[in-house]
Formats: structure tokens, C-alpha cells, sequence
């Protein structure tokens, strides 16, 4: 019953996204220099390439993204 409630609200957020642009918001701060994104609307992520530039999140991002938030706590709970 959920999945026929949320597919008519992902199909009004992509038509929303297709006239008037995304909106953005920053779901998840992975190091001080990568994070990731979420649409409000049509639930779209994104994250941070190495030079900046936002692109998909795609699954194997997201392992890169979850070793990367690990690395950076323990680098910084070793050292303060």
C-alpha cells in the first residue's frame, strides 16, 4: 500500500524538479571537503567528486563516502 502512496509523490517531485529546478540540501557531511546532497522533492542525491563538481550518488559512492566518514573519525579521535 506504501509503494502505490509514494510513486504518484516522486512522480510530482520529478515534475516539480523538471520546471522549476532542484532544491538541494546537505544530508550528510562526510569530511570537511565532501558531502552529500538530497533534493527536497523528487529525492535525488548527490555527492562531491575530487575536484568539487556534484555528481550522482551512485551505490559504490556511497561505500566510498561510508569508508571515507570512517577514516576521517578515527584519524580525528586519535589526535584530539
Amino acid at each position: 500500500m506504501k509503494a502505490s502512496q509514494t510513486k504518484p509523490l516522486q512522480t510530482v517531485g520529478k515534475v516539480w524538479c523538471a520546471f522549476f529546478g532542484h532544491r538541494f540540501y546537505t544530508s550528510r557531511n562526510v569530511t570537511d571537503h565532501f558531502k552529500e546532497y538530497k533534493c527536497s522533492h523528487c529525492q535525488l542525491e548527490l555527492t562531491n567528486d575530487e575536484k568539487g563538481h556534484k555528481i550522482y550518488l551512485t551505490p559504490e559512492l556511497k561505500d566510498i563516502n561510508e569508508t571515507l566518514v570512517n577514516f576521517y573519525q578515527r584519524r580525528h579521535h586519535l589526535v584530539s
